[in-house]
């Protein structure tokens, strides 16, 4: 074990693993400054998605830095902070779980018209739309977890720590956050 945590984290899981809770928990742990791919380098108000250009060249700023948190890295600049992250935590839950948890926040989220994403609401319209966050779930759960395979069978990545338990995680960063092989 390190005596102190890696300064520069992505968080990897499938949508609705919890992956924004758990890199807030880490930096209010460590300090490390966090990031939110969806808000800081994806959506713009109205859900308009932000041009790839300016994805690519905020998440070089990010990863310039000598310290970060970020909750998600989007396989278009993935490379980008692949390249200097010390570690990536895996959020290896089921299906089952991950997919609750996503339809209970997005309900919630309805209710409650809370903003997100740079001033975005959920909508029943957009909850039930083929582009939902709860079909993108779907679409992706697979290709997430092969991606996430990928990097963990190259010996040229940084470390993985995975956990398939929330109460492992929460452990974890509550122990200090602390791994080996930084």
């Amino acid at each position: 074990m390190t005596d102190t945590p890696a300064q520069r984290v992505v968080f990897h899981g499938v949508t609705g693993s919890g992956k924004t809770s758990a890199a807030h928990s880490y930096a209010r742990t460590t300090g490390v400054p966090k990031f939110s791919a969806d808000e800081d380098l994806g959506w713009l108000p109205g859900w308009t998605s932000r041009p790839i250009e300016d994805q690519y060249r905020i998440a070089a700023s990010i990863a310039a830095q000598e310290r970060w948190v970020l909750d998600s890295a989007y396989s278009s600049w993935r490379d980008i902070i692949l390249d200097r992250a010390e570690l990536i935590v895996f959020l290896d839950y089921p299906r089952w779980f991950s997919l609750g948890r996503l339809i209970r926040r997005t309900v919630s989220r309805i209710v409650t018209r809370q903003r997100i994403c740079n001033g975005n609401i959920e909508t029943l319209r957009r909850a039930l739309a083929r582009d939902s966050i709860i079909a993108w779930h779907f679409r992706t759960f697979t290709r997430k977890r092969e991606a996430i395979a990928k990097i963990i069978a190259d010996p040229s990545m940084p470390p993985v720590l995975t956990f398939q338990r929330p109460r492992d995680l929460d452990a974890w960063i509550a122990a200090g956050a602390r791994h080996s092989g930084t």
